[in-house]
């Protein structure tokens, strides 16, 4: 990103779009929290809970890598949120906002290994940080500028999947071509890889996502499923989806499921190293449901006042994952004020640079679409590119004339 790499948030400002209503008035489901089977390493007031199996985990960190978090988290909401003004002024054809879904992102791409390989739908913004993956070729995407034009081997991370659940099938059959390579099992931790495959709750009723399902279950692949579980497919809740908790559909396909606040990102770093870990080692596929919530849009072309109530957000809004972090930090001593100043000078410069870059992008010739069609030249395609482009010069000869 030129001269700005690749988090003191808008804190919590960037949520506060929504009135304030009675959160009295919410209904049950919205106000449910995870359950006693979900793991939570910080409650949403910043209180370190304790927990056997994964405190090892998170006590690995050092104090640099938990500040990083805090960094990742601030830098990828001000990115989101410049991205999503950027549309709003005509910039960007479209955006699928990440806003409240920070922590189960940055969690899951951080317990990553260089060797591991990400698997996207169209929203996993802070995975792609994560890999490394300059922003502005998501903002050259969503404008049109190019059709995602990274390379998935450099940054194992491969190209966003509009088709919904098509990504879980995608990410298992790379799994399976890792374990034909012999890089599971190993004991060699830089060779041994293992595979995460993003989705969302809508899209576990998706046929694709449970072919996955069962492939993976069947031949024992390394991969890791993550469901971001952000309570709305589009505009129809999970009630609508499923009877079941999304974590327990693992049950039926043979391997373990396991439910996480996605608002945490000790947590969701956590279970997602331990069930890597266990995929890399060969002990084959799992489920993560992260427990979190969609507080913008679906896309900006959606209108989620609509279908969904305002209190409803509000009670979110208490379970913010910056905030609640950034609470952890200072009390634990981690971080000062001056290093959250720090990180807010960064935001801001992180935001110019996002704006500056996005409006000087050059448009692509449209012609180069014909060129992308087929590896090897292809007369229909020639001709077809021909015709397009004896039609754009009219247009010019018309204006000269």
């Amino acid at each position: 990103m030129s001269d700005i790499d690749v988090a003191a948030t808008p804190p919590v400002g960037g949520m506060d779009h929504h009135v304030s209503v009675d959160p009295a008035a919410v209904e049950p489901r919205a106000a449910a929290d995870g359950g006693p089977d979900m793991v939570q390493l910080l409650t949403p007031e910043g209180e370190r809970i304790p927990h056997a199996e994964y405190d090892e985990i998170v006590d690995a960190l050092s104090h640099d890598d938990l500040r990083g978090l805090y960094r990742d988290l601030v830098l990828v909401r001000r990115f989101d949120l410049e991205a999503t003004s950027l549309q709003r002024q005509g910039e960007l054809g479209l955006w699928a906002s990440l806003l409240g879904q920070e922590a189960a992102q940055i969690g899951a791409g951080r317990a990553m290994r260089k060797q591991d390989h990400a698997f996207p739908g169209y929203r996993e913004h802070g995975l792609a940080w994560a890999r490394g993956l300059d922003p502005m070729r998501l903002i050259a995407m969503y404008r049109g500028v190019d059709k995602g034009a990274w390379d998935p081997a450099e940054f194992g991370f491969h190209s966003y999947t509009i088709v919904i659940g098509n990504q879980s099938l995608l990410g298992t059959g790379y799994a399976m071509g890792i374990q034909r390579d012999g890089a599971v099992g190993t004991g060699d931790d830089a060779r041994d890889a293992a595979v995460i495959a993003c989705m969302g709750d809508g899209a576990t009723a998706q046929g694709d996502n449970n072919e996955a399902f069962v492939f993976a279950g069947v031949y024992n692949s390394p991969v890791v499923f993550f469901c971001q579980n952000n309570q709305w497919a589009i505009s129809e809740p999970n009630a609508r989806q499923t009877r079941a908790p999304i974590y327990k559909r693992a049950d039926g396909f043979g391997f373990p499921g396991i439910r996480v606040d996605g608002n945490d990102v000790l947590a969701s770093y956590a279970v997602t190293t331990a069930m890597l870990d266990r995929a890399r080692s060969g002990d084959g596929p799992s489920l993560i449901e992260a427990f979190t919530y969609r507080m913008a849009a679906h896309t900006t072309s959606d209108d989620p006042t609509k279908y969904r109530i305002s209190a409803e957000v509000e009670i979110w809004k208490l379970r913010d994952p910056i905030a609640r972090y950034k609470r952890w930090l200072a009390h634990e001593g981690i971080a000062d004020a001056e290093f959250f100043d720090a990180i807010e000078q960064e935001a801001d410069e992180l935001g110019e640079h996002v704006r500056a870059a996005t409006v000087g992008m050059a448009d692509p010739e449209v012609g180069d679409i014909f060129d992308q069609v087929y590896v090897e030249p292809h007369q229909q395609v020639a001709d077809d590119k021909a015709t397009f482009t004896a039609y754009q010069a009219s247009f010019e000869t018309a204006e000269g004339a």
